[in-house]
């Protein structure tokens, strides 16, 4: 009996809780269990709580990014989505709206444009890039020099190349002026020359003003006839040799000055860009034209004059008299 009364004595002391919850009342069960139930929900819906903060952190940024951009940003986001449109005149007008914002990053995201598979986009994207950087424009331009398959791309390229005013592509507008096929990319050149200013272009110039091209149709081809130059050509180059003012282009203006039957317009220009370099050759050829049947060669010859004379006289010189 002392060895049963000392193990019973040797257990651990029996938990007086179930007893009591036992001997509780009803009311007293119900409260405990409903606050059971309510700390296990609150854990519950703070795990949940946790998990939804992590899942939703990434779209919470983005969108937060998003609200971040003004209106003018969104809209050139608007329109860099629209360059992927698969109708051309979407891509064009896309193009056309984000090089009228004149911004950098507006022209940067034109610059797809520029390798659009639509000629009428690639030549839009030309202008559209000019308010980026002059070198940066100059050299996304280049590659468009050389399009084969569009005139138009060609043209409106050395147009913008002439902008830029940037001798990276000095050499083949050179050689546009020189061997292209369409009057419009070989005046295009000559009028970009002119603005990049580079004494390089000079000799072509100079050829362009002065030269002789094959004649169009299949009989004047078959007979090798030829035919001066197209005069816009021709008035772009004038236009072109003032701007560069070396004297290694006059010879060419007082020959195309001096030329009766070249249009009215190449032998202003040439008499104007005589008096923008200001050669003292070229005087006596500016004197002749002071009498020249159109008054308004006249009246630019006199202005050249007063350029390259300011203290000599601009009157026309005598005729003979008549026996």
């Amino acid at each position: 009996m002392r060895r049963r009364t000392a193990r019973r004595q040797s257990d651990p002391p029996a938990d007086p809780a179930p007893r009591a919850l036992a001997s509780a009342s009803p009311q007293v069960k119900f409260a405990r269990a409903l606050a059971v139930s309510f700390a296990r929900g609150l854990a519950l819906a703070s795990l949940l709580c946790a998990g939804h903060l992590i899942l939703a952190a990434s779209p919470v940024s983005a969108q937060t990014s998003s609200t971040a951009l003004t209106p003018l940003q969104r809209e050139i986001e608007r329109q860099r989505t629209r360059l992927s449109a698969g109708d051309a005149e979407e891509r064009r007008d896309a193009v056309t709206r984000l090089g009228a914002m004149e911004r950098a990053d507006a022209s940067r995201a034109a610059v797809p444009g520029l390798a659009d598979a639509a000629p009428i986009v690639r030549a839009t994207a030309a202008r559209a890039i000019l308010s980026l950087p002059p070198d940066e424009a100059a050299r996304l331009l280049l590659p468009l020099l050389s399009d084969k398959k569009s005139e138009f791309v060609r043209r409106e390229a050395a147009y913008a190349e002439g902008l830029t005013r940037r001798t990276v592509a000095v050499e083949r507008l050179i050689a546009l002026l020189s061997s292209d096929k369409e009057a419009g990319v070989r005046g295009a050149a000559a009028v970009a020359l002119g603005e990049i200013g580079d004494a390089r272009a000079v000799p072509a110039l100079s050829a362009a003003l002065g030269r002789r091209i094959s004649a169009s149709g299949i009989l004047n081809r078959a007979t090798f006839r030829k035919t001066e130059e197209n005069d816009f050509v021709r008035r772009a180059s004038a236009v072109a040799l003032g701007q560069i003012k070396s004297r290694d282009g006059v010879p060419a203006l007082v020959a195309a000055l001096t030329n009766e039957r070249a249009g009215d317009d190449v032998r202003r220009e040439s008499a104007r860009a005589l008096g923008l370099i200001g050669d003292p050759a070229a005087a006596p050829a500016l004197r002749a034209a002071l009498t020249a049947r159109d008054p308004y060669l006249s009246e630019i010859a006199t202005d050249a004059l007063r350029r390259i004379e300011p203290n000599g006289t601009t009157r026309a010189p005598s005729k003979p008299a008549t026996k």
